[in-house]
């Protein structure tokens, strides 16, 4: 069931009032035979303050596209900056966000009998919510999410088949599939993904090598990319490592195992690494998403 304004200040003497955009979906036949779609989304410009996240029966994709907020859900805290999200199970109560700096955010509301699944392998665990890292390509096509789902809550041209693709491509593009920012990636960009995907990210290809693939100059090579993705090459390589680790760590993989299978055997410079990127230790992690 969708829930109109998302976030309600706790304070009713907030001098400034969240601005939002938003809408809601009754999906079709077909998009409910996939088992999975999108009841509900918006954006919101959210002055410094404190809200309260009203309840949802459904999966709350959260997203800050700049600024920075505070998440207290339960006994766990944790801060979201630019590009960063975070996937909150149906039901989760009692979550505050504390807007630390002018923050523009964006939600999606995702329903549906496979609806966990679909959102577990795009890094949420079932039962907590933890911070997670998003690309630039995801983050626009929620952007797009969001402006269908209000035209259709405007009665103008918009449909399920079209959300059902956005959202597909959502997880796709987490998946390491050569996905652009607005549309496929061009053959010579996908290359390298595809390559970097062969052997799921056991390599560690450099600059230099990412460029050979792509039979491109670097630098030429280098600007393609981050138009086309949203990132530096090298930057998109350690995520995908990152999350391919995190499935590893998530179905019982030791550290040591897990940091062999992304291309970094020595322990001590994974588990860095994966701090650095995630937010806590492998180990911590691969803790949490056991419970």
């Amino acid at each position: 069931m969708p829930v109109s304004q998302l976030l309600v200040p706790i304070r009713e003497d907030e001098l400034s009032q969240p601005l939002y955009v938003e809408g809601s979906h009754t999906p079709d036949e077909l998009a409910r035979a996939s088992g999975v779609w999108i009841s509900a989304a918006g954006t919101v410009m959210l002055p410094t303050g404190q809200y309260r996240m009203n309840d949802s029966d459904c999966w709350v994709w959260f997203a800050v596209e700049n600024g920075q907020v505070e998440i207290e859900c339960g006994e766990d805290v944790f801060a979201l900056h630019n590009g960063e999200c975070c996937m909150l199970p149906p039901v989760t109560c009692g979550v505050s966000v504390n807007v630390l700096q002018e923050a523009r955010a964006l939600w999606l509301m995702v329903d549906g009998p496979l609806s966990s699944a679909f959102l577990q392998r795009m890094g949420a665990l079932p039962h907590r919510t933890i911070n997670q890292g998003a690309l630039p390509s995801q983050l626009n096509l929620a952007r797009h999410i969001v402006q269908a789902v209000v035209r259709i809550a405007a009665s103008q041209d918009a449909s399920s088949a079209q959300l059902q693709q956005l959202l597909w491509a959502m997880l796709a593009s987490h998946s390491g599939q050569p996905v652009a920012m607005d549309a496929v990636l061009s053959h010579e960009i996908a290359r390298v993904v595809d390559a970097m995907r062969k052997n799921q990210y056991r390599d560690s290809f450099t600059l230099a090598q990412m460029a050979a693939i792509s039979r491109m100059p670097v630098e030429t090579f280098r600007k393609r990319f981050v138009s086309e993705v949203g990132m530096p090459p090298q930057s998109y390589q350690l995520f995908c490592k990152m999350e391919r680790a995190k499935t590893l760590l998530k179905n019982g993989s030791t550290v040591r195992h897990a940091g062999a299978e992304v291309g970094m055997s020595d322990p001590y410079h994974f588990s860095k690494t994966f701090k650095n990127i995630v937010g806590m230790s492998p180990s911590a992690y691969s803790k949490t998403a056991q419970k």
